[in-house]
Parts: structure tokens; sequence; C-alpha cells
């Protein structure tokens, strides 16, 4: 068996932008169901800590597999918390060395990621701390000013041809209880490995553009045999 992870997993009751967000069904399932069960197949995780203010949350995700539902203090609950401090407070309660940290809010992301994931953290270390997912972007970027990002307007290269910049996804963070106290309670270690992931996984639900998005895309999936 290799070495077992604790998933953490905050879910609120309250979105701003998408009303009751992480009970909403897509392609036919509460959004949550998609990540919980993922987490839950993975030989990696030993359990997953679902933190929540909700009734309704906890109802739906407590008998779960792997499950464990914590209840937000009230003095972490509202729209303005800091994800560290719900983190810091989790930790308490994390039995596996290493830690996880995602959201249901990223529905595409598969198993087989995940997996690989986990085992590049695990393989990096002691060199690397923590690791976090990235979506590649390889465009021309520019500062608010008009000056150039990653390019030289003057050469004019394909974009196909640019350094990659790199843009945190929120997909998946991966760290220990040491390394998140050494960098003075923050996910992201001092010594990080970037772990690059497709954009298609990479899709976030922010909003309800977002939403339309990822049903048409595991509509599509499931039309084309992928499965979920």
């Amino acid at each position: 068996m290799p070495e077992q992870f604790t998933a953490l997993m905050p879910m609120k009751g309250h979105s701003e932008r998408v009303p009751d967000k992480n009970l909403r069904p897509l392609a036919g399932r509460p959004l949550c169901l998609w990540m919980l069960e993922i987490l839950a197949a993975s030989s990696f995780v030993a359990e997953i800590l679902v933190n929540t203010d909700n009734d309704r949350i906890r109802r739906q995700v407590e008998n779960l597999p792997k499950a464990k539902v914590i209840d937000r203090p009230e003095a972490l609950c509202g729209d303005f918390v800091p994800m560290n401090a719900i983190i810091a407070h989790d930790l308490n309660f994390a039995a596996a060395p290493h830690i996880l940290q995602t959201h249901s809010t990223n529905p595409l992301f598969s198993l087989a990621t995940l997996e690989a994931a986990l085992a590049a953290y695990l393989s990096a270390r002691p060199k690397h701390d923590s690791l976090f997912t990235v979506t590649a972007r390889q465009g021309r970027f520019y500062q608010p000013d008009g000056r150039t990002v990653n390019h030289d307007p003057a050469e004019l290269k394909r974009t196909q041809d640019l350094e990659p910049i790199y843009e945190e996804n929120s997909c998946l963070y991966v760290f220990s209880s040491t390394s998140f106290q050494a960098a003075g309670g923050r996910r992201i270690g001092l010594r990080p490995l970037l772990f690059p992931i497709a954009k298609l996984e990479a899709v976030d639900i922010d909003d309800e553009d977002d939403f339309i998005l990822a049903e048409a895309l595991i509509t599509a999936r499931s039309r084309d045999g992928g499965g979920k």
C-alpha cells in the first residue's frame, strides 16, 4: 500500500456567484460528489475531511466512503475567511502523515492525475516540501501599463514557441503539517513542486459560465465513452 494522505475538502453552504453550488446537480449528480468519489477511489487517500457550515452538505456526504464531516467553527464562517486558516483548523483532525487539499469545484479532475501528482510529491521529497497543480499558458501577456510579460513584440514568435507561464489552478495542493508550519501556515511550502495538468481537467467552477462549460465537457466525455 502506498504512503497515506488525509484529504481536506472544505465546502461552505453559501456561494455568491453560483447559488447552492456544492449541491447543485451537474450532469445529474450533485457537484460535490464528482471530486469526493475520485478521492474515495484513490489507494493513497486514507480519509476525507469535509469541513462545512451547512446541514444539507453534511447529510449529502457524511455516509460516503472515507468521509468524515468537520463542523466549521463560527469564527471560520463567511465569504472572506482565508483558506489557510481553515486548513490550520482541519490539520488538528488529520490522521495521515501527508495532506492533500482540493475543492468540489474541479469535477473534471481525474483519478489518474490525482495519483500521478501524489506519487510525484512523494518522489520529490526532501528536495521539494509541497506540490500544487498548474496550467501552462502560452500566449502574449501584458502588464496593465502595456509592458510585455513574456515576449518581445519586435520578434513576434509563434505562441507555441514562447516559454510557458504557469497559472495556479486551485485543483490540488499537497503538503505536510511540518511544511505548513515551516511556511508560516501556508499550503504552498518553501520549496514547492509545480505539477502541470491538462487544461480541461483544470476547469474550476466559479460562475455560471464555468458550470455550463463543465456540464458540456462531462456530457461530451460521456457520449464519447470516457465515463467519469
